[in-house]
C-alpha cells in the first residue's frame, strides 16, 4: 500500500492526474505524484520539452508582475494559482516591496493546502479554496476583502487558467465580470495554450495530460485576443509567452516553436 504524503488533504486520490499537479512536477516542484510523473512523460512524447513551456509561462508571470510593480501596482489576483512552487506571485512582488499583498485563488485542494502551508505567517498574502467561475463568491470573500481594496489598482492574472473554461461557459464573460469589479489603472495579464503552430501534437498532449479531470480548450489567436475585452493590450500584443518583452535568455526558447505553445499578453483598464 503507498502511503499518503502528510501534505496530502484527506480524501484525494493518487490515482488520478491532476493539472497543477503536472504543471508542478513540469516546474521541478515537489507536490506531484507518481500519476501525475506518468502523465507528464506521456505528454512530452507529443510536445518534446513542455517542461520548457512551463518554464516559460512561469517566466512570463515573472516579468508580468515586475512590470506591474514598476508601473505602481501593489495588490494582486492570481486566479489559477496552482501549486505553489519557486517564484510565485509574493515572493515576486514583496521583493519588491515587502507592503504588497496578494491574493491566490485555486478549486486543487493540494494547490490551496500547501498554499497555505508556504504562507503561514505572511499577512499581506493568502489563498481562496474557490471556483474561478464563481466570480461574485470569490470577490466578495472577506479574506479578499480584508487584503485587497477594489476601488484601487489591482494585478489582475489568470496564467493557463481560461483555457480550462470551456466555451458553453462563456470565458470573456467571465474575465469581464471580474475586470468590471477592478479600478480604473489596473492590468490584466492572461496566457492560453493554442493549437495554431503544433496543432496535432498540443491536441494529443493535451488529451494524456487531463485524462483525470476537465478538458481543455486550445483557441487560436484571435479567440485569445477577444478575452481581454475592450481593454488596451500593451505592446508588444498578444504573443508568444517567451516573445513578451524577454529579459533574458532563461525568458525565451531557442525552439521558436515553444515560444508560441502558450499566447501571452498584457492589457491595462484605463
Amino acid at each position: 500500500m503507498t502511503q499518503t504524503p502528510d501534505w496530502v488533504p484527506p480524501g484525494i486520490s493518487l490515482a488520478v492526474p491532476s493539472a497543477a499537479r503536472i504543471y508542478d512536477y513540469m516546474l521541478g516542484g515537489g507536490h506531484n505524484f507518481a500519476v501525475d510523473r506518468e502523465a507528464a512523460a506521456k505528454a512530452e512524447r507529443f510536445v518534446p520539452h513542455a517542461r520548457g513551456v512551463a518554464r516559460l509561462n512561469r517566466a512570463f508571470l515573472r516579468r508580468a508582475v515586475r512590470f506591474m510593480v514598476d508601473q505602481g501596482i501593489r495588490q494582486f489576483l492570481d486566479i489559477g494559482s496552482g501549486v505553489p512552487t519557486v517564484g510565485n506571485v509574493h515572493e515576486i512582488a514583496q521583493d519588491a516591496d515587502p507592503e504588497c499583498r496578494v491574493v491566490y485563488v485555486d478549486h486543487d485542494p493540494i494547490a490551496v493546502a500547501h498554499s497555505e502551508l508556504i504562507l503561514k505567517g505572511n499577512k499581506r498574502a493568502t489563498v481562496l479554496h474557490a471556483d474561478a467561475r464563481e466570480p461574485s463568491v470569490i470577490l466578495s470573500d472577506p479574506r479578499l476583502r480584508r487584503l485587497l481594496d477594489l476601488d484601487e489598482p489591482v494585478g489582475m492574472l489568470f496564467l493557463c487558467l481560461l483555457h480550462w473554461i470551456p466555451d458553453e461557459s462563456g470565458p470573456r464573460g467571465l474575465v469581464d465580470r471580474y475586470v468590471d469589479a477592478i479600478s480604473a489603472g489596473s492590468y490584466l495579464a492572461i496566457t492560453h495554450i493554442t493549437e495554431d503552430y503544433q496543432p496535432s501534437q498540443v491536441r494529443e498532449a493535451l488529451k494524456v495530460a487531463t485524462r483525470g479531470g476537465d478538458q481543455v480548450t486550445a483557441r487560436p489567436y484571435d479567440e485569445v485576443r477577444t478575452l481581454f475585452g475592450d481593454l488596451e493590450l500593451l505592446e508588444p500584443g498578444l504573443v508568444g509567452c517567451g516573445t513578451w518583452r524577454p529579459a533574458g535568455p532563461g525568458d525565451i526558447a531557442e525552439d521558436p516553436v515553444l515560444n508560441q505553445i502558450l499566447y501571452a499578453g498584457v492589457a491595462h483598464k484605463s
